[in-house]
């Protein structure tokens, strides 16, 4: 039976797969939308389209280096092990709102619950690593008191 844990991993791993999988599709129609412009187009206009479409391609490598990354960061992470003090895998309770912390994913629902999923760099990442249960924090006026951390 997977863990609570692991299920936020695996969330966590399918946002970071799809995001990958999303952006080399849109690289490949943009390819393939200018290959096909080629046929139909010339002169000025075709290099118009086809410098239009260079630049698309180019932002969407930058972004898929960077969804690379973020799957390779991911992988880093041990699932299994609990520690008392927060690091990047840790599943953290707090009283106004659970973490886990990984990847940048936005929110999952997992089991009945929600979860913001946040990197270790990330502010309110920054502001957990390290911490134990019955530490606290504050970020943007509020108080998080920790909680359970697993």
């Amino acid at each position: 039976m997977e863990t609570l844990k692991q299920k936020l991993y695996q969330a966590c791993r399918s946002f970071t797969e799809d995001r990958i999988s999303s952006l080399e599709s849109a690289i490949k129609d943009i390819q393939q939308a200018a290959n096909e412009e080629t046929k139909s187009t010339a002169g000025d206009k075709y290099e118009t389209g086809r410098a239009m479409a260079q630049l698309e391609i180019d932002k969407y490598r930058n972004q898929l280096a960077e969804a690379v990354k973020t799957k390779q960061e991911l992988l880093r992470i041990t699932v299994e092990e609990n520690t008392q003090r927060i690091k990047p895998g840790s599943l953290i309770f707090t009283s106004l709102g659970n973490f886990y912390i990984a990847i940048n994913a936005g929110q999952q629902h997992v089991d009945g619950q929600t979860f913001f999923t946040v990197s270790a760099a990330s502010p309110i990442g920054l502001k957990l690593i390290g911490l134990k249960p019955g530490d606290s924090f504050t970020l943007n006026n509020q108080e998080f008191k920790l909680l359970k951390v697993h």
